[in-house]
């Protein structure tokens, strides 16, 4: 299973496309999240980022790279919440729009980027922002 694209922009290019002023913190944590595996927890990114993390400046990056579409968050359940990086390439494009797979024995997430949320017919008056999916049960490592 194809977990994730592998992105072909580095944390400086990804942060200028979307004009967003570069900071070291910025950058590792996209450094961090393009290196990583799987979406990562906040204390799986403190421990990469070293020097360069304090939660507070953590939380308002999060929210400034959310809010220009450069990560997304995924909330599997009350006490499991992970970060993971959007797809960005040259073009431009982002794709957060997927399931993400919650491994109740060993908590892993996985972005199942296969897995496409399909468009939903909303009654009028009705604007669509977000939409989240979280497919819960256990991995095929945790099956074996």
């Amino acid at each position: 299973v194809s977990v994730r694209k592998i992105n072909i922009m580095t944390a400086l290019e990804i942060l200028k496309q979307h004009e967003i002023k570069k900071t070291p913190a910025r950058m590792a944590m996209i450094h961090v999240l393009q290196t990583g595996q799987y979406p990562m927890s906040e204390n799986d990114m403190k421990d990469r980022m070293a020097d360069l993390y304090d939660r507070v400046t953590f939380y308002r990056n999060v929210q400034t790279l959310t809010n220009a579409g450069i990560i997304h968050k995924i909330v599997a359940d009350n006490t499991t919440v992970r970060y993971a990086l959007n797809c960005c390439d040259i073009e431009h494009n982002h794709t957060a729009e997927h399931a993400h797979f919650y491994c109740k024995n060993c908590h892993e997430v996985v972005c199942l980027n296969q897995i496409k949320i399909p468009a939903y017919d909303l009654p009028k008056g009705y604007k669509f922002f977000d939409c989240d999916v979280i497919i819960k049960g256990t991995c095929e490592k945790c099956n074996q």
